[in-house]
């Protein structure tokens, strides 16, 4: 196929995106072609704009914004799920073009002096609540984007921001290389004594594959979780562990996809571009747009959950060591046992392991209780697209979310299995929002749900860990949020416009129907037989639910304060991004990992991804998640007119209003963060 535009599958006006007639040629032409259009059009509608309406300025900004995500949002999807070296080299040739577009608006003057203006008629001509928080919000971008600069600073602050989108992208594709280029080959079956059956089969699988014998271990998830869990031989755990830990290190693969210096410089042109916006640090200019209002603030809710803590995940790490030396002869606990041992620990306290259960999680049976718990709260229903689309690969599947009614609401996909050339990790993605067009059209929305689960092996399904269940709720939150919205301006639909810090509270919440009786009941089914999961077993599996909660928060908070201070850093202080992780792992951590250890070279959500002085959103978001179940448990966990009130205030309302208010609609008050101790089992 040829790359002219005449023929290019990218400039077509397509309902679902063509996966398979994409070629990488064609990638910077759609996008060189669309940014052009886009310009052009928005200087020919300023040069003739003098009575300033929402209809004649924003709506043909959102429509031209419209275009241009239909159009990257694919590009950007194929490349994290099925990537290739020139699928990579055609993505990476768009995003300085893509960064010098969004400088040029950003900064543009005349475009500034239009929306101000519009924004002082709000009244006049009588802008709704979410028009005016649009308008709000625009203003405030246009100031982040430097548009009052001197123009030598404009300039230097459009540098740096196609240096950082050139460096993040770096940095993901260095983990993918480095991830990829280790594996382990094993032939005696003795060296992996303890794996379950799923996983030897996975390993067997992975091998069979390249044509080799025996097993193959590789550092996908799935598999590094499984010898870390499961494998006896100690001397593996390590190998791996060492492994898995150092990617993207000096460390490995001849330092070739060495993360250290690209952190470096990420760090250093966020210092300069928040001190040529008149901010201190990186952190405060990131805060300019979430819910909490200071660094210190930040630091100060972090610093109190680590306070209420770690006493317990001191308690909690003394019992797995007591355990380790009694019952399993590992007098000194490395890091390279605790997932080992903290198994074994929950099979004894508690009778339950992940391989006993996971033959009750078959994929589809986990989906169709996806899709129940959704219908009861939601009052939607959820089907399969089984006709032939369009796919990047064969293990896509595509689904319908419609009204009682059978009226289409919108549509996603689903890409479940870990594989070779796709990025680690899970999450969820928008091809397009809701967004009522200029001839009254309305465009639903489709999102993209991705997660790296063990593929189905031989003749049997998917079978899912308990922990990829809540995961796999845990996306399709971030889903409903995009998809139920009903507001109608591309600005604030669905997650957009959502602040950071609030936007994983749908995800959340959702999360904790994994662990309801009535939830368990809809979502279990073993795999031959399908039998529900025993009461015996669903009883262990929610009193394991809090079994090392106190290490996992410590964990969660260690990543957050690391972020943050890097963040908080002045740009007259030497950037030592290990020194920096030390003194946090020394305040709240407990586990220390060894000198060699190299997480910060694969920590994608600060470096590559949007979470950069923001992780700590995780845990401010799941202050309001508990929160908001919290209702649910006082006044009936699948009360539908609870999941309504839920829906109306929370899903629906996308960025039409501040987190805080909608929040506090829904609970009727500010949130609480008790909710949150008493789920996770960590004493107030």
């Amino acid at each position: 196929m040829t790359a002219t535009n005449a023929h290019n599958p990218l400039l077509t006006d397509y309902d679902l995106p063509p996966f398979d007639e994409i070629e990488p040629e064609q990638i910077q032409p759609a996008v060189q072609q669309t940014l052009q259009q886009s310009r052009s059009e928005i200087e020919a509608l300023l040069s003739d704009l003098d009575d300033v309406t929402w209809e004649n300025l924003m709506l043909p900004l959102e429509t031209l914004g419209n275009m241009l995500d239909k159009r990257w949002s694919p590009i950007s999807h194929m490349n994290a799920v099925t990537n290739s070296k020139p699928l990579r080299a055609a993505y990476d040739s768009c995003l300085p073009l893509l960064s010098e577009y969004s400088t040029w608006l950003g900064q543009n003057q005349t475009l500034y002096e239009k929306i101000q203006t519009l924004f002082q008629r709000r009244e006049e001509l009588q802008l709704d609540e979410t028009q005016v928080k649009i308008l709000t919000d625009e203003i405030r971008g246009f100031d982040l984007a430097g548009v009052s600069l001197p123009p030598e600073k404009k300039q230097r602050y459009g540098e740096i921001q196609a240096k950082l989108s050139e460096l993040s992208s770096k940095y993901e594709q260095n983990i993918l290389d480095a991830t990829m280029a280790w594996q382990k080959q094993v032939t005696d079956p003795e060296q992996l004594a303890g794996l379950p059956e799923s996983a030897l089969a996975l390993l067997e699988q992975n091998a069979k594959q390249q044509d080799l014998d025996g097993a193959l271990i590789n550092l996908e998830f799935p598999c590094y979780y499984a010898v870390m869990s499961h494998a006896q031989n100690r001397a593996l755990r390590e190998e791996v562990y060492r492994a898995y830990t150092t990617r993207a290190s000096e460390l490995t693969d001849e330092g070739q996809f060495d993360n250290a210096p690209v952190m470096q410089e990420i760090i250093q042109l966020r210092r300069e571009l928040a001190n040529l916006l008149d901010f201190n640090s990186y952190s405060e200019l990131s805060l300019a747009t979430k819910m909490a209002d200071t660094p210190q603030q930040v630091i100060a809710f972090l610093q109190d959950l680590a306070a209420r803590s770690k006493p317990q995940a001191q308690q909690e790490l003394a019992e797995l060591a007591d355990f380790a030396a009694d019952t399993l002869a590992i007098e000194t606990l490395e890091p390279w046992d605790i997932a080992f041992a903290s198994e074994r620990l929950r099979e004894q306290k508690f009778s339950v392991s992940d391989e006993e259960l996971r033959p009750y999680f078959p994929v589809n049976t986990v989906l169709k209780g996806l899709f129940s718990i959704t219908q009861q709260l939601f009052d939607v229903t959820i089907v399969e697209i089984t006709d032939d689309f369009n796919r990047w690969h064969q293990d896509a599947r595509l689904f319908e979310l419609q009204s009682n009614s059978g009226e289409r609401i919108a549509r996603f996909y689903f890409d479940l299995y870990a594989r070779q050339n796709k990025r680690g990790g899970a999450w969820m993605a928008d091809y397009c929002s809701r967004f009522k067009q200029a001839d009254g059209a309305l465009q639903k929305p489709v999102a993209f749900l991705t997660c790296n689960f063990n593929p189905p092996v031989g003749d049997k399904p998917a079978l899912l860990t308990h922990d990829e269940v809540v995961t796999l709720f845990h996306e399709f939150g971030h889903g409903l949020h995009h998809m139920l919205t009903q507001v109608d301006y591309l600005s604030v639909s669905g997650i957009n416009g959502v602040e950071w810090d609030a936007v994983e509270l749908p995800s959340q919440f959702l999360e904790n129907f994994c662990y309801q009786e009535a939830g368990l009941a809809q979502l279990s089914g073993h795999y031959l037989s399908g039998d529900p999961l025993p009461d015996n077993l669903r009883e262990k599996l929610i009193a394991a639910r809090n079994f090392q909660s106190a290490m996992m928060m410590v964990r969660q908070l260690e990543f957050s304060l690391f972020d943050f201070h890097l963040h908080s850093q002045t740009p007259d202080q030497p950037i030592n991004i290990k020194e920096v992780l030390d003194r946090v792992r020394a305040e709240v951590a407990v586990v220390i990992p060894p000198s060699w250890n190299r997480f910060e070279n694969s920590f994608s959500h600060i470096f590559a991804g949007g979470y950069s002085a923001g992780y700590y959103s995780y845990k401010w978001a799941e202050v309001l998640s508990a929160d908001a179940f919290s209702r649910f448990e006082e006044e009936g966990i699948f009360n539908p007119a609870i999941g309504r009130a839920f829906k109306q205030a929370i899903l629906e309302r996308g960025g039409s209003k501040p987190a805080m208010e909608l929040f506090t609609e829904f609970r009727g008050r500010e949130p609480q963060v008790e909710p949150l101790l008493r789920h996770s089992g960590i004493g107030i």
